[in-house]
This record gives C-alpha cells, structure tokens and sequence, in this order.
C-alpha cells in the first residue's frame, strides 16, 4: 500500500485541568477535601482561608454540563486503555473525627483498640507460669479465631513450638485449659459443647439448674437443636419446670465467647448534608464543612504588577490554580445539594415512615433529575453522608433496586430486607420461620418474592438460616 493522508473529522471533549480537579473534587470524601485543601493552602500563597471579598473571576465558571461531559468522557477513555477500575476509587470507609484541641492544645487521640487475642495476652501476663507455659499459651492465644474457638491441632501448636520446646499434647491440653478459664470463659475451646461445659464449670454450685445443664449440654446437646422438650422430659425425668430453670441458665451462655471482641477502631460520621421537615416540607441543606470559605490573599494579588517578570509569571499561575480550585469547590456544592435533594424527595416516605416505606431508586432515576450522567452521580454518592430524623446514612444507603408487586408498583430491596427482618423479630422463638414461609407472607402482602430471593436478603441481613435459629422458647 502506498503511504496516503487522510482527513478525518470527530468531536472530543478536551479535560481541562479545571474541569479535571472539579471530577477528582466531586468525588473526595469529605475528610480527604479537608486534607486536599490543607495541602492547597500549604503550596499556593493565593490561597487564604476568606476574610474579604474574591478577586473577581475571569475564567467562566464549569457548568454542570461541563463537568458532566467531561466526567463521562474520561470514564471512556479509561475504558479505550483497558483500565478495568473503575474512575470512583473504591476506597476503605474514610474514619472522621472530630478536630477540639485538648487543655494542653493537642488533638485527643483515640485509644487503641484491643482485640480479643490483645485481651488474653494482656491477662497471661498477669498470671505466673513458667516461660514453657507460659510459650505454649502464647502460641495457643494467637490461633484462637475471632469467635474465640481453637481451630489448629495439637500437631500444629507442637511444630509452632519446636524451635523452642518439645511439648507434649498433655502440656497442650494442661494449658489450654487453664487459657479457658480466662475472660471470656469458655475461650480456646475446639467445639461448641466444650465451650459451653467450661463455661458450667465456672458457675457457683447452688447456681439453680446447673447440675441439668452440665447434663444436658454433655449428652443431649443435638435433642436441644431439635427442641425435643417432651423426650427430653422423659429421658432425663424431669418435669417442665426443671427443664426450664436449666434452659433458662443455658440461653445466658456464650456459644461465640469471643464475637464481642472488635478488632476494628470505632468510625465517626460528619453529614455532608442534612435532612429536615420545616413548616410540613421536607428541605436539604449542606454541611458547613462542604464548602470552605476559601478565598484569594489580597497581599500576595497585588504583588503581581510590582513582581519582576519570573515572580510575576509564578504568582499569576498560582493565582490561576486558586480561581479553579475555588470554581471547583462550588461546583462540587452544588451537585452534591442537588443530588441530595433529590434523594429526599424520592424517599420522603422512607423519612416519614422507616426502611418498610423505602422505593426503588437508582442511579439513573436520579441523574435524569438533575439532568447529569450517571457517572457523576455515582461519585456524588459515594462517600458522602446525609444526616436524617432516622440517623445519618451513606447516599448509596437509599438506592436499591425494586421487585414487583400484585397492583403494578415496586418495593425496593432495602424495604424487603426490612419486612423480612421485621417477621424474624416476631417469630416465635420455637419456631422460627423458613425462607419459603417468609416468600408466602411476602406474596400475601403483595410482594412478588421467590424463595431463594428471600434467602439472599435474609443472608444479606446477616440472619442465619430457620434451623440455625432453633433455638428452646
């Protein structure tokens, strides 16, 4: 073939660096905001925290749709490069703390969470043993799961050993047993009966139904899980009432001694807006924190036409990123009311009645209102905090896709999710209810629901299943 030119003719949208920092903007949450803004006072000397009026802008302000186009253009020209992540950075959930110096003028520190093999190591130190134990117990405390059972073997805590002991499974056990009687008892057990007998074992003796607990922890414990109160009755001759008084003592056990525990730090929320009923209307409003007072430093503005040429080439350029960066948080603002305003109006039964009266939404509902792209929204929406009358919720919070009903309509997953836990909670406790039982309430109330989608909810609600409910009522 022979070299030719051709001409070819298309429209693109350039990304300015304007509209580029008002895209990554849109998507911060509000605690990086605050650590991108103090970077940006930090390196640019037009920048100020607003004492006086802005320069007046020369540059024309992003519109919505600028920043709309431009975000989707660059969600397409990542796809062009076969970059599979997505633009919306999935992030770790963001911690915000508050910021009140203490009497000393230090910012307060949280104090370092203990997880539960902390708590034992903690209380090994306090209790004398000989530094052979006292490794074995170590070695023991670190393979304990976070419900606080002992899943490794003794073959497994004698190899982790080796380099320093030779132990036997009589030292193991020795040990072991004594780890169980710290707080929480019942800790380091390999299965569920044990945990349960150590925990017997630490009760006072005149403990009322101890000694038919022991019993039937120790031999009877799968007739429990079956709720065979009369067999019971028969096989260990007994009347009701006893086998109550022992049920009774049984339920205040901890099957999972070490699921109170956390091993995470506590997460604080600042509202990026929030919800209010006002004279019978719902109305939204953003956190003071969403739109820093920022302006330009008059000072270091007026120095430009005395600057020598290199200074005044620096200044002007700094004075041009402090416009942009200012443009771009207002913009920022304004979206994210728009967005949120929106979400209210499609969820003031939500507001009004509880997660029951949720409806459907998604992203697409809501972009079509504020007339963006979906893209955009979905950066509006994450990370971003809407305190309501009900408590404080992510935005994502209030979307969730719908399931027909019998009149034509649509109830959002997130109200199924909550009818669904709502009939768990008044179940009787002797006869939990099945996913196909929870389908045919659902359908009864006009709910179209099969009963695998049930399960799905229900598993998303973290609620075992009916026969991990059983339980004695």
């Amino acid at each position: 073939m022979k070299p030719a030119l051709q001409f070819r003719l298309s429209q693109s949208l350039a990304l300015t660096p304007q509209l580029q920092q008002a895209i990554r903007l849109l998507q911060l949450s509000r605690l990086e905001l605050e650590l991108e803004l103090n970077t940006a006072l930090e390196s640019n000397p037009l920048l100020d925290m607003e004492t006086g009026e802005e320069v007046e802008n020369e540059e024309p302000e992003s519109t919505p749709e600028e920043l709309e186009a431009a975000s989707e253009a660059q969600k397409e020209a990542a796809e062009a490069d076969g970059d599979d992540q997505p633009l919306d950075l999935e992030l770790d959930r963001s911690e915000y703390r508050g910021t009140a110096l203490d009497e000393d003028g230090m910012e307060p520190q949280d104090a370092e969470v203990q997880d539960l093999r902390d708590h034992l190591l903690w209380q090994l130190n306090l209790t004398p043993m000989t530094g052979r134990d006292r490794a074995i117990a170590a070695t023991i405390i670190e393979a304990v799961d976070d419900d606080g059972y002992l899943s490794e073997s003794d073959e497994a805590i004698i190899s982790a050993l080796s380099s320093l002991y030779v132990v036997t499974p009589e030292e193991i056990q020795s040990v072991r047993h004594r780890v169980q009687h710290f707080d929480p008892v019942g800790v380091a057990s390999r299965t569920l009966r044990e945990c349960l007998t150590v925990q017997l074992e630490a009760l006072s003796e005149d403990t009322p139904g101890l000694t038919l607990a022991r019993v039937l922890v120790d031999e009877h414990l799968e007739a429990l899980a079956r709720q065979d109160r009369s067999r019971l009755c028969q096989r260990l001759h007994v009347d009701q009432t006893q086998l109550d008084i022992a049920l009774t003592l049984i339920r205040t056990l901890a099957p999972k001694p070490g699921s109170g525990y956390a091993d995470t730090a506590a997460e604080y929320v600042a509202p990026d807006a929030y919800a209010r009923k006002l004279n019978g209307r719902w109305q939204v409003a953003l956190a003071p924190g969403c739109q820093p007072r920022l302006g330009i430093n008059e000072h270091y503005a007026g120095l430009i036409a005395k600057a020598r040429r290199e200074d005044a080439n620096y200044l002007k350029g700094q004075l041009q990123e402090a416009r942009w960066l200012i443009k771009s948080l207002k913009t920022r603002a304004e979206t994210m009311l728009k967005v949120a305003s929106s979400i209210v109006r499609a969820q003031e039964a939500f507001l009004e009645f509880g997660a029951e009266a949720m409806r459907p939404l998604v992203l697409k509902d809501v972009a079509e209102e504020v007339g963006m792209h979906e893209s955009t929204i979905s950066r509006v929406t994450t990370r971003k905090f809407l305190h309501t009358p009900r408590g404080t919720f992510e935005f994502k919070y209030f979307f969730s896709s719908g399931v027909t009903t019998v009149d034509g309509g649509a109830a959002s997953a997130t109200a199924i999710q909550a009818m669904i836990k709502k009939l768990i909670d008044e179940e009787r406790a002797t006869r939990p209810l099945s996913d196909q039982v929870l389908a045919a309430e659902l359908n009864r109330r006009g709910i179209n629901v099969a009963r695998r989608t049930v399960a799905k909810y229900r598993e998303a609600l973290n609620i075992p299943s009916s026969n991990d409910r059983s339980r004695l009522g």
